[in-house]
C-alpha cells in the first residue's frame, strides 16, 4: 500500500505544473492533498476525481485558502469531514475516510508565522487536536495521520536550526507537543523510523525567500505519522524532488500488507 502526502500550495497552481501527470505515475494507492486553496466551484473534474481515483475534499468557508482532499483507488467506506469544532472546521483543516479498519486522515495544522494571533490559535488546534490523537490511538483502528503539521520536531529537521528557535514552526512548545504525540503517546514518524538521521534529504518544504530551494534550506514539516502496528509495516519513505508542483515537496510511505 503506497500513500502519499502533498500540500499543493493550490490544487489550480500544481495542476497547472504537472502535478495530475505525476499523480498519474506515482503508484499512490490514497494520496492526501493540504492547502487546496480553492471550493467546490474551482474544481473542474479532473481535480474531483482523477483517473483511476475517487477524491474526498473539506474545504474551507474562505475563498482561496486551506482546505484538505484525499484521492484513494478504492471508494470509502465512510467519510468525516472536520474534527467538530466549528471555529477549525471553517478552515477545512480535517478530513479522515475509512477503508474497513484502515483510517487515513488528511491534516493541514495551522501556521503561527503570519503574527501572534495565528500562533495562538495554532496552540489552541493543537490542544483540541491533542484528545482526538488519544481518541484515534483508543479506537482499535489502524490509522496514518497525512499532512503538513506546520512542526519541523527535531533540529536534523531544519537546516537553519539555530536561527529559527524563536519562530513559528521550531518553537519549543511546538517541538514539545511533537514528541508528546510520538513518545508518550505513540505514534510512529514513519519516515523517522526508517531514516533516524537523515537530514539534508529529509525536508519537504522550502521557503520562497533566499533561493532556498537552491540551495536545498529546507523544513521537515510533513509527515505520516501511524498507529504502532502499522506503523511496524513501513518499508520505503522518500520525498520527490525531481519536479516542482509546489513549495512543499511530496512524501511517499510503502506500507507491507
Amino acid at each position: 500500500m503506497r500513500i502519499i502526502t502533498l500540500n499543493l500550495n493550490g490544487i489550480r497552481s500544481a495542476c497547472n505544473k504537472g502535478f495530475l501527470p505525476w499523480l498519474a505515475n506515482s503508484g499512490g494507492d490514497i494520496v492526501c492533498l493540504q492547502e487546496l486553496k480553492a471550493q467546490a466551484g474551482d474544481m473542474q473534474a479532473e481535480m474531483l476525481q482523477p483517473p483511476g481515483y475517487h477524491g474526498y475534499f473539506h474545504y474551507a468557508e474562505k475563498k482561496g485558502y486551506s482546505g484538505v482532499g484525499i484521492y484513494s483507488k478504492q471508494p470509502a467506506d465512510k467519510v468525516i469531514v472536520g474534527l467538530g469544532h466549528a471555529h477549525i472546521d471553517a478552515e477545512g483543516r480535517y478530513l479522515e475516510c475509512q477503508y474497513g479498519n484502515l483510517s487515513v486522515v488528511s491534516l493541514y495544522l495551522p501556521s503561527g508565522s503570519s503574527g501572534e494571533e495565528r500562533q495562538q490559535f495554532k496552540f489552541q488546534v493543537m490542544d483540541l487536536f491533542l484528545p482526538h490523537l488519544e481518541q484515534l490511538l483508543a479506537s482499535g483502528r489502524e490509522v496514518v495521520i497525512c499532512g503538513d503539521w506546520n512542526i519541523a520536531h527535531q533540529e536534523i529537521d531544519l537546516k537553519n536550526f539555530k536561527g529559527n528557535r524563536k519562530n513559528s514552526g521550531f518553537l519549543p512548545e511546538e517541538r514539545a507537543w511533537m514528541t508528546d504525540v510520538l513518545g508518550r503517546m505513540g505514534w510512529v514518524d514513519t519516515y523517522r523510523g526508517l531514516y533516524p538521521e537523515t537530514t539534508d534529504e529529509c525536508y519537504t518544504w522550502w521557503s520562497n525567500r533566499g533561493q532556498a530551494w537552491a540551495k536545498n534550506v529546507g523544513w521537515r514539516i510533513d509527515y505520516q505519522l501511524a498507529t504502532p502496528a502499522l506503523g511496524a509495516k513501513v518499508i520505503a519513505a522518500s520525498v520527490y524532488k525531481a519536479e516542482r508542483f509546489s513549495d512543499h515537496a511530496p512524501l511517499t510511505v510503502d506500507y507491507a500488507d
